[in-house]
């Protein structure tokens, strides 16, 4: 069963507490945490109690690798990983999400690949490596990350789809699911309306279904390929302002999830909506590619 969970994230700037109390009203299935340099985002025992108060598992924890994050428990990068994977474990979840390294990284770049595995086999949970994009300085594209920003190519044992990125980087987000295959485990639900070269420069997180990408198309795969990982609700609504805002986005982000995902989608109390919008691709065929937004 696909469990639709959400990103603690979604909410910000409320804190933790908000984001279990808010998740769990909108029915939610579980919990992605977002290290961050709030205390309460690494306190494994303080994470479990809202755990149990609020019925919903940690699954998974996203590692402090944010730029607005680096001082987070120090500045080396494989401790980031490192005592992400042991609050991962300390939490029961299941799942570590970790971004490829900035470009600056020299040593930790050429040295990922290996430390991802050996992290991973150490703790016994997934570091599923974020697909990412192009930086924009004036009309240039740079290279933000190494090797890259697309992890498809790179052999990694996990990966995380995230559909505002793949949006960002002008990548299809079906083809980039299907080239990731088996090695897909995680996924940020979200939605893009452009790519960087079409003046778009942030990174919007949107709500799914509000955007370009084939949201529905690569859920309805998902479903229908029995896939076990986890859906994990990543979206930007800091223009909410009241808890009522909060949980329209959320309900509706719940709601597509359950929808395209049909059976196979597991939370706690939303309805489920019916069958998919748009058509499905089985695995194996090439996705159609979409024109340039």
């Amino acid at each position: 069963m696909i469990t639709v969970g959400m990103s603690t994230s979604c909410v910000y700037p409320l804190g933790v507490d908000d984001a279990f109390r808010l998740a769990r009203s909108a029915g939610f299935g579980g919990i992605e945490v977002m290290v961050t340099n709030d205390p309460k985002t690494q306190d494994a025992a303080g994470l479990l109690s809202l755990s149990r108060e609020y019925s919903l598992p940690i699954l998974s924890v996203h590692a402090p690798v944010l730029l607005r994050s680096q001082l987070v428990w120090g500045g080396k990068p494989r401790a980031k990983l490192e005592r992400s994977a042991a609050l991962a474990r300390a939490v029961g979840a299941s799942t570590v999400v970790v971004h490829p390294p900035f470009f600056w990284q020299g040593e930790y770049a050429r040295r990922f690949v290996p430390t991802v595995r050996a992290i991973a086999a150490e703790y016994g949970v997934s570091l599923a490596v974020e697909n990412m994009f192009p930086w924009k300085v004036g009309p240039l594209r740079v290279r933000g990350y190494s090797p890259g920003f697309d992890p498809s190519g790179a052999d990694f044992d996990a990966m995380t789809l995230d559909f505002s990125h793949a949006s960002l980087s002008g990548r299809d987000s079906l083809d980039l699911a299907l080239a990731m295959g088996s090695r897909l485990r995680h996924v940020h639900l979200c939605d893009g309306t452009g790519a960087i070269d079409s003046s778009r420069i942030w990174d919007e997180h949107l709500v799914p279904g509000h955007g370009h990408e084939p949201v529905a198309d690569v859920l309805h795969h998902l479903g229908r390929q029995g896939w076990t990982g986890a859906v994990i609700a990543e979206i930007h609504i800091t223009d909410a302002k009241t808890d009522h805002a909060r949980l329209e986005s959320l309900r509706e982000t719940v709601a597509f999830a359950r929808e395209h995902l049909g059976r196979s989608a597991g939370g706690s109390s939303a309805p489920r909506g019916g069958g998919p919008r748009t058509g499905s691709i089985p695995l194996g065929r090439p996705a159609p590619r979409r024109a340039a937004s």
